[in-house]
């Protein structure tokens, strides 16, 4: 006979406490937007507007300067559904919970959630700020200099993530064994093989197995894209048409223009470091447009750079010491230190059907999980798919900066 513990609700719970602890970039970042979407039967597609911090001018003097407030948003979308679809049979409704959770909703779970992770992972490409040395080792001065990209970005101190790939977090517990580490930090190194939390400035320190590798375009980084423009490049212009080039440009590919710099998020002093973007959209081949993020603005509340970029400048594909080229599909591993606000997760109530044998939705921590269990008589088995509808976004990749060696 069935197991009277292994009810609707208390088999969504324990997929969702599975799926919970498998979520590991998931579940260091924003999901304090899921309760707008907390609704009865969300859709595919419902979207919500999320509003970023106001920026001002500072004025000098005593004379009144009145300035608009002109408020900025991005808009998350809820679009993506996954699930796992699984037969269970009689025999294994009669396990206890404990039992059922492991033989039968973890290997579930895992997949999903490998999954789900996989997908709000792509975001690094919306990431512009990089710590990149093609296929170095990483040192503590990489994570170090990650760690200063973030402050002059402004990102708080607090809830700061170090996310690493596996070969980066090898590399980097191996850098560490001859530096001085208390007893914890040790325990952490040699016995689970992992840099320990609260180093580095992070408060947080992992490894995920699931980070990409990226591969550039086939541009090989050697200016043969020039800007062709006569001075009529809009503020707020995220795209640019240029010279012919040779090669490609692929979405995630961060380049900088020659002489145009970045400027202090507040004060706009111009910086000795060039201004980071990322493509947005594939170019092909002898392009004449290429579409980049951030957006330029060269003056007002929103600027982000010295200048706009000049006729006949060059786009460089460098290196973070901007001055060495990547190359032509260049090949490298991806780790993100990222504040908790550069990137949102949402997830959506499911509408719950009728006239099945079980359906259950729970939501923990801001993820939201529905099971439908029917019942086929003539196999006398338990058809059942688990659903998570979910949203990402990078809200605020300036808080975020991408750490690209092996």
């Amino acid at each position: 006979m069935a197991n009277t513990n292994l009810t609707p609700t208390a088999v969504t719970r324990e997929a969702l406490r599975i799926l919970h602890q498998k979520l590991n970039f998931v579940g260091t970042i924003n999901r304090s937007y899921d309760s707008s979407f907390g609704k009865s039967g969300a859709k595919i597609g419902d979207s919500l507007k999320i509003r970023l911090p106001n920026q001002y001018t500072v004025r000098s003097g005593a004379a009144l300067s009145s300035q608009d407030v002109s408020e900025s948003s991005v808009t998350l979308q809820v679009a993506t559904q996954k699930g796992v679809d699984t037969t269970w049979t009689s025999d294994d409704l009669t396990l206890d919970i404990d039992d059922f959770g492991q033989r039968i909703l973890e290997p579930a779970m895992s997949v999903l959630a490998a999954n789900i992770e996989s997908d709000a992972m792509s975001m690094y490409k919306d990431v512009y700020n990089h710590v990149t040395d093609v296929g170095a080792t990483i040192t503590s001065s990489d994570v170090l200099t990650a760690s200063k990209v973030l402050t002059d970005n402004l990102a708080p101190y607090d809830q700061r993530c170090l996310n690493l790939n596996t070969q980066d977090n090898l590399d980097l517990v191996e850098a560490l064994k001859g530096l001085y580490n208390d007893r914890n930090n040790l325990g952490k190194n040699y016995k689970e093989g992992r840099v320990a939390s609260n180093t580095f400035g992070f408060s947080e320190i992992m490894e995920n197995s699931m980070w990409p590798q990226h591969t550039t375009g086939t541009d090989d980084g050697t200016a043969d894209y020039l800007v062709n423009d006569s001075g009529t490049i809009a503020e707020g212009s995220t795209s640019i048409t240029t010279d012919t080039g040779a090669g490609t440009f692929l979405i995630g590919d961060i380049f900088y223009f020659a002489g145009v710099y970045a400027v202090h998020p507040e004060t706009k002093a111009t910086s000795t470091k060039l201004k980071e973007f990322t493509v947005t959209a594939n170019s092909g081949t002898s392009a004449t447009t290429i579409a980049f993020s951030p957006a330029l603005y060269s003056s007002g509340a929103k600027q982000n750079v010295s200048a706009m970029p000049a006729n006949n400048a060059a786009l460089h594909k460098n290196e973070s010491d901007q001055s060495t080229d990547i190359g032509a599909s260049a090949d490298y591993g991806v780790s993100l230190a990222y504040h908790k606000d550069a990137f949102c997760f949402a997830t959506a109530d499911l509408v719950m059907p009728k006239g099945v044998d079980f359906a259950a939705r729970e939501v923990m921590d801001g993820i939201s999980m529905r099971i439908v269990r029917d019942y086929s008589i003539s196999a006398d088995t338990f058809p059942t798919r688990i659903d998570v509808l979910y949203g990402y976004k990078a809200i605020r990749p300036e808080l975020a900066c991408r750490i690209q060696m092996n």
